[in-house]
């Protein structure tokens, strides 16, 4: 009788250890749901502004018209829906937010060289909203990191592996910069070549 107590009483503490462990991946997973949606929210007052800016540059800006386009094109490819418990589809959605980012980044530096546009008040208070509104979304890239490498961890650490693999939670991918000329500032005279 003693054994089969003990053994009871033991499968009793596996059983619960399992369970706390799944609750604590799917709350590390919904974190990462939570952080993503974050920067959704930032990436909304991006588009939201993205279309003023641009409208804007257009009055002073019309050789840049390829680049503008991109922005546009851009704009609606990050825009576009995508599954956020797939962490490829959140790879990719995060891969076109950097896109968009490099392109504004060019689009003020080509901005730069033109007195015109750069005296107007309204690209000016344009600009400085994007400003702000990049602010934060990397603090909201920040979080959506964090939260990434807490999910990554219990997901691939022994025996979060295996409970990770049974309620089907997957790792996600973080939010970097992985192109090279994105972490090297703009050269203008490139772009105006």
């Amino acid at each position: 009788m003693d054994s089969s107590v003990a053994f009871l009483v033991l499968l009793g503490f596996l059983l619960a250890g399992g369970y706390i462990w799944y609750a604590s991946l799917i709350t590390r997973r919904n974190e990462v749901r939570e952080a993503m949606g974050s920067i959704d929210v930032q990436l909304r007052k991006r588009f939201d502004l993205l279309p003023n800016i641009v409208a804007l540059a257009q009055k002073f800006m019309t050789h840049e018209k390829a680049l503008l386009s991109e922005l546009t094109a851009l704009r609606a490819q990050v825009e576009a829906p995508y599954a956020k418990d797939d962490p490829a589809a959140a790879g990719a959605h995060l891969d076109a937010s950097k896109k968009l980012e490099a392109g504004m980044m060019r689009l003020f530096a080509v901005a730069e060289n033109y007195p015109e546009l750069r005296s107007a008040e309204t690209i000016t208070t344009a600009q400085h909203s994007f400003e702000e509104v990049e602010g934060n979304i990397a603090a909201a890239r920040r979080f959506y990191n964090s939260a990434v490498t807490r999910l990554n961890n219990a997901v691939e650490i022994f025996p979060g592996s295996i409970i990770a693999n049974i309620a089907n939670v997957q790792s996600f991918p973080f939010y970097e910069v992985e192109d090279p000329a994105m972490r090297e500032p703009v050269d203008v005279n490139k772009l105006m070549a």
